[in-house]
Protein backbone atom coordinates (compact mmCIF):
# COMPACT_ATOMS: atom_id res chain seq x y z
CA UNK A 1 0.00 0.00 0.00
CA UNK A 2 1.17 3.47 -0.89
CA UNK A 3 0.63 5.48 2.19
CA UNK A 4 -0.37 9.20 2.15
CA UNK A 5 0.19 10.06 5.93
CA UNK A 6 1.26 13.42 6.71
CA UNK A 7 3.45 13.49 9.75
CA UNK A 8 0.83 16.40 11.10
CA UNK A 9 -1.99 14.20 11.16
CA UNK A 10 -2.51 11.14 13.55
CA UNK A 11 -3.38 7.84 12.86
CA UNK A 12 -6.99 7.94 12.45
CA UNK A 13 -9.98 5.89 14.23
CA UNK A 14 -11.43 3.64 11.92
CA UNK A 15 -15.40 2.46 11.75
CA UNK A 16 -15.48 -0.84 9.74
CA UNK A 17 -18.77 -2.82 8.71
CA UNK A 18 -20.61 -4.67 6.93
CA UNK A 19 -19.85 -6.37 3.67
CA UNK A 20 -19.99 -5.75 -0.15
CA UNK A 21 -19.31 -3.15 -2.35
CA UNK A 22 -17.05 -0.40 0.09
CA UNK A 23 -18.69 3.26 0.92
CA UNK A 24 -16.14 5.94 2.47
CA UNK A 25 -17.70 7.86 5.01
CA UNK A 26 -16.62 11.54 5.16
CA UNK A 27 -18.07 13.24 8.36
CA UNK A 28 -18.91 16.82 8.53
CA UNK A 29 -16.98 19.26 11.17
CA UNK A 30 -17.53 18.90 14.65
CA UNK A 31 -19.14 15.43 13.74
CA UNK A 32 -18.35 11.89 13.52
CA UNK A 33 -19.48 8.39 11.80
CA UNK A 34 -22.19 7.67 14.54
CA UNK A 35 -23.01 11.64 14.64
CA UNK A 36 -23.68 11.75 10.62
CA UNK A 37 -24.43 8.58 9.68
CA UNK A 38 -25.37 6.38 12.77
CA UNK A 39 -29.39 6.40 11.39
CA UNK A 40 -28.28 4.54 8.30
CA UNK A 41 -25.06 2.55 9.61
CA UNK A 42 -26.97 -0.50 9.95
CA UNK A 43 -28.90 -0.45 6.58
CA UNK A 44 -26.19 0.37 4.26
CA UNK A 45 -24.08 -2.55 6.10
CA UNK A 46 -26.45 -5.06 5.18
CA UNK A 47 -25.05 -4.92 1.80
CA UNK A 48 -21.92 -2.39 1.81
CA UNK A 49 -18.33 -2.18 3.41
CA UNK A 50 -19.00 0.85 5.03
CA UNK A 51 -15.10 2.13 6.41
CA UNK A 52 -15.73 5.42 8.09
CA UNK A 53 -12.47 7.04 9.35
CA UNK A 54 -12.38 9.98 11.80
CA UNK A 55 -11.13 13.13 11.35
CA UNK A 56 -7.85 14.21 13.66
CA UNK A 57 -10.06 15.16 17.14
CA UNK A 58 -12.99 13.34 16.48
CA UNK A 59 -13.91 9.62 17.69
CA UNK A 60 -10.82 8.03 19.00
CA UNK A 61 -8.45 9.87 16.72
CA UNK A 62 -6.36 12.23 18.17
CA UNK A 63 -6.12 15.92 17.54
CA UNK A 64 -3.36 16.88 15.23
CA UNK A 65 -0.30 18.43 15.69
CA UNK A 66 -0.89 21.52 13.39
CA UNK A 67 -3.73 22.75 11.11
CA UNK A 68 -5.84 20.82 9.02
CA UNK A 69 -4.74 20.48 5.62
CA UNK A 70 -7.99 19.21 2.84
CA UNK A 71 -5.36 17.41 1.10
CA UNK A 72 -3.98 15.48 3.55
CA UNK A 73 -7.00 14.82 4.97
CA UNK A 74 -8.52 13.56 2.05
CA UNK A 75 -5.15 10.83 1.14
CA UNK A 76 -5.18 10.14 4.85
CA UNK A 77 -9.46 8.82 4.16
CA UNK A 78 -8.06 6.90 1.05
CA UNK A 79 -5.16 5.06 3.31
CA UNK A 80 -7.75 4.16 5.55
CA UNK A 81 -9.89 2.45 3.27
CA UNK A 82 -7.18 0.69 1.09
CA UNK A 83 -5.70 -0.22 4.53
CA UNK A 84 -9.29 -2.04 4.92
CA UNK A 85 -8.79 -3.92 1.95
CA UNK A 86 -11.14 -1.29 -0.52
CA UNK A 87 -9.29 -0.73 -3.59
CA UNK A 88 -12.33 1.50 -5.01
CA UNK A 89 -15.28 2.79 -3.21
CA UNK A 90 -18.22 5.58 -3.43
CA UNK A 91 -17.75 8.37 -0.94
CA UNK A 92 -20.54 9.59 1.02
CA UNK A 93 -19.59 13.19 1.97
CA UNK A 94 -21.48 15.60 4.32
CA UNK A 95 -20.94 18.94 5.28
CA UNK A 96 -17.28 19.34 5.28
CA UNK A 97 -17.12 15.91 4.30
CA UNK A 98 -18.27 16.68 0.79
CA UNK A 99 -15.39 18.90 0.10
CA UNK A 100 -13.31 16.09 1.86
CA UNK A 101 -14.98 13.85 -0.68
CA UNK A 102 -14.65 16.19 -3.84
CA UNK A 103 -11.26 16.23 -2.77
CA UNK A 104 -10.79 12.65 -2.62
CA UNK A 105 -12.57 12.19 -6.20
CA UNK A 106 -9.97 14.79 -7.59
CA UNK A 107 -6.74 13.34 -6.62
CA UNK A 108 -7.65 9.88 -6.61
CA UNK A 109 -10.34 9.30 -9.21
CA UNK A 110 -9.32 5.94 -10.31
CA UNK A 111 -10.49 4.67 -6.92
CA UNK A 112 -13.70 6.46 -7.06
CA UNK A 113 -17.01 4.84 -8.13
CA UNK A 114 -19.29 7.87 -7.10
CA UNK A 115 -19.84 10.53 -4.39
CA UNK A 116 -22.65 10.91 -2.61
CA UNK A 117 -22.69 14.71 -0.88
CA UNK A 118 -25.25 16.25 1.05
CA UNK A 119 -25.32 19.82 2.59
CA UNK A 120 -21.88 20.39 1.21
CA UNK A 121 -20.09 23.60 -0.08
CA UNK A 122 -17.35 24.55 -1.94
CA UNK A 123 -16.44 27.65 -0.15
CA UNK A 124 -17.76 28.56 2.87
CA UNK A 125 -20.73 31.21 2.52
CA UNK A 126 -21.16 34.43 4.82
CA UNK A 127 -23.25 32.45 6.98
CA UNK A 128 -21.15 29.33 7.50
CA UNK A 129 -17.79 31.47 7.92
CA UNK A 130 -19.83 33.52 11.09
CA UNK A 131 -21.03 30.44 12.44
CA UNK A 132 -17.30 29.62 12.09
CA UNK A 133 -16.05 32.75 13.98
CA UNK A 134 -18.92 32.14 16.40
CA UNK A 135 -17.88 28.54 17.51
CA UNK A 136 -13.59 29.73 17.44
CA UNK A 137 -15.12 32.43 20.16
CA UNK A 138 -17.58 30.53 22.27
CA UNK A 139 -14.42 27.85 22.40
CA UNK A 140 -12.30 30.32 23.35
CA UNK A 141 -14.62 31.86 25.64
CA UNK A 142 -14.76 27.92 27.70
CA UNK A 143 -18.75 28.82 27.85
CA UNK A 144 -19.89 25.47 26.31
CA UNK A 145 -22.91 25.60 27.26
CA UNK A 146 -23.70 28.45 25.06
CA UNK A 147 -21.80 26.75 21.90
CA UNK A 148 -24.24 23.58 21.91
CA UNK A 149 -27.34 25.50 22.34
CA UNK A 150 -25.90 27.58 19.48
CA UNK A 151 -24.71 24.41 17.44
CA UNK A 152 -28.27 23.33 18.18
CA UNK A 153 -30.10 26.15 16.76
CA UNK A 154 -27.70 26.04 13.78
CA UNK A 155 -28.00 22.16 13.13
CA UNK A 156 -31.88 22.13 13.45
CA UNK A 157 -34.84 23.35 11.56
CA UNK A 158 -36.87 25.89 12.73
CA UNK A 159 -40.10 23.13 12.40
CA UNK A 160 -38.55 20.71 14.49
CA UNK A 161 -37.33 23.15 16.84
CA UNK A 162 -40.73 24.64 17.22
CA UNK A 163 -42.40 21.26 18.10
CA UNK A 164 -39.91 20.80 21.32
CA UNK A 165 -40.80 21.56 24.31
CA UNK A 166 -38.47 23.54 27.00
CA UNK A 167 -37.16 19.91 28.85
CA UNK A 168 -36.66 18.28 25.15
CA UNK A 169 -34.62 21.31 23.70
CA UNK A 170 -32.74 21.10 26.97
CA UNK A 171 -31.92 17.38 26.09
CA UNK A 172 -30.93 18.16 22.90
CA UNK A 173 -28.82 20.68 23.68
CA UNK A 174 -27.03 18.07 26.11
CA UNK A 175 -26.80 15.60 23.64
CA UNK A 176 -25.02 17.95 21.50
CA UNK A 177 -22.97 19.21 24.41
CA UNK A 178 -21.93 15.60 25.13
CA UNK A 179 -20.98 15.07 21.02
CA UNK A 180 -18.70 17.90 20.68
CA UNK A 181 -15.35 16.54 19.81
CA UNK A 182 -12.07 17.89 20.84
CA UNK A 183 -11.28 18.62 17.43
CA UNK A 184 -14.15 20.82 16.52
CA UNK A 185 -12.29 24.11 15.95
CA UNK A 186 -9.63 22.31 14.35
CA UNK A 187 -12.52 21.33 11.51
CA UNK A 188 -14.18 24.70 11.52
CA UNK A 189 -10.53 25.93 11.03
CA UNK A 190 -10.72 23.73 8.03
CA UNK A 191 -13.80 25.12 6.67
CA UNK A 192 -13.18 28.72 6.88
CA UNK A 193 -10.18 27.69 4.22
CA UNK A 194 -11.72 25.13 2.06
CA UNK A 195 -12.06 25.83 -1.43
CA UNK A 196 -12.88 23.15 -4.08
CA UNK A 197 -14.15 24.94 -6.52
CA UNK A 198 -11.59 24.62 -9.04
CA UNK A 199 -12.14 20.68 -8.50
CA UNK A 200 -15.77 20.67 -9.21
CA UNK A 201 -15.27 20.29 -13.46
CA UNK A 202 -12.52 17.84 -13.02
CA UNK A 203 -15.13 15.48 -10.88
CA UNK A 204 -15.61 11.95 -13.20
CA UNK A 205 -17.68 10.13 -11.12
CA UNK A 206 -21.31 10.01 -10.83
CA UNK A 207 -22.49 12.27 -8.33
CA UNK A 208 -25.66 12.62 -6.40
CA UNK A 209 -26.09 16.17 -4.05
CA UNK A 210 -28.77 16.08 -1.28
CA UNK A 211 -29.91 19.48 -0.35
CA UNK A 212 -31.57 19.82 2.85
CA UNK A 213 -33.47 23.11 1.80
CA UNK A 214 -34.08 24.10 5.97
CA UNK A 215 -30.65 24.17 6.34
CA UNK A 216 -29.22 27.33 8.49
CA UNK A 217 -25.84 26.51 8.29
CA UNK A 218 -24.88 25.47 5.04
CA UNK A 219 -26.96 27.55 2.89
CA UNK A 220 -28.52 25.44 0.37
CA UNK A 221 -27.83 27.98 -2.46
CA UNK A 222 -24.25 26.67 -1.57
CA UNK A 223 -25.03 22.95 -1.97
CA UNK A 224 -27.26 24.11 -5.64
CA UNK A 225 -23.73 25.94 -6.46
CA UNK A 226 -21.56 23.01 -5.72
CA UNK A 227 -24.32 20.20 -7.97
CA UNK A 228 -23.87 23.01 -10.41
CA UNK A 229 -20.32 23.02 -10.64
CA UNK A 230 -20.18 19.31 -11.37
CA UNK A 231 -20.77 17.38 -14.31
CA UNK A 232 -23.84 14.95 -14.69
CA UNK A 233 -24.46 15.82 -10.77
CA UNK A 234 -28.48 14.83 -9.94
CA UNK A 235 -29.85 16.97 -7.57
CA UNK A 236 -31.94 15.76 -5.23
CA UNK A 237 -34.03 18.50 -2.47
CA UNK A 238 -34.96 17.65 1.02
CA UNK A 239 -37.64 19.83 1.53
CA UNK A 240 -37.28 21.80 4.75
CA UNK A 241 -34.68 19.39 6.34
CA UNK A 242 -32.10 20.84 8.44
CA UNK A 243 -28.27 20.22 8.38
CA UNK A 244 -28.54 17.39 10.71
CA UNK A 245 -31.07 15.73 8.71
CA UNK A 246 -34.15 14.45 11.25
CA UNK A 247 -35.08 10.37 11.48
CA UNK A 248 -37.74 10.87 8.80
CA UNK A 249 -35.59 13.32 6.52
CA UNK A 250 -33.07 10.24 6.53
CA UNK A 251 -35.44 8.36 5.36
CA UNK A 252 -35.99 9.61 2.50
CA UNK A 253 -31.98 10.02 1.64
CA UNK A 254 -31.69 6.51 2.38
CA UNK A 255 -33.80 5.68 -0.30
CA UNK A 256 -32.62 7.59 -3.04
CA UNK A 257 -28.97 7.27 -1.87
CA UNK A 258 -29.47 3.40 -2.31
CA UNK A 259 -31.44 3.92 -6.15
CA UNK A 260 -28.46 5.81 -6.98
CA UNK A 261 -25.90 3.54 -5.88
CA UNK A 262 -27.67 0.50 -7.30
CA UNK A 263 -27.65 1.65 -10.81
CA UNK A 264 -23.92 3.55 -10.33
CA UNK A 265 -22.37 0.75 -8.11
CA UNK A 266 -23.76 -1.85 -8.84
CA UNK A 267 -23.41 -5.25 -6.74
CA UNK A 268 -21.10 -8.51 -7.56
CA UNK A 269 -23.01 -10.73 -8.96
CA UNK A 270 -23.14 -13.87 -7.00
Amino acid sequence: MITHQSPSLPRLDVHVQGRGPALLLAHGAGGGIQGNFGLVLDDLARDHTLVGPHYPGAGGSPRATGPLELDDLADSLVDAAVAAGQETFAVLGESLGSAVAIRVATRHPARVRALVLTAGFAVADPVLALAGRLITSLTASGDRDALARFATLSCMSPADLADLAPAALDAATAGTLASMPPGLVDHFDLVSRVDVRADLARVAAPTLVAVPTGDRLVLPGSTRRLAAGIPGARLLELPGAAHILSPADREIWLRHVREFLGAAVPAPSA
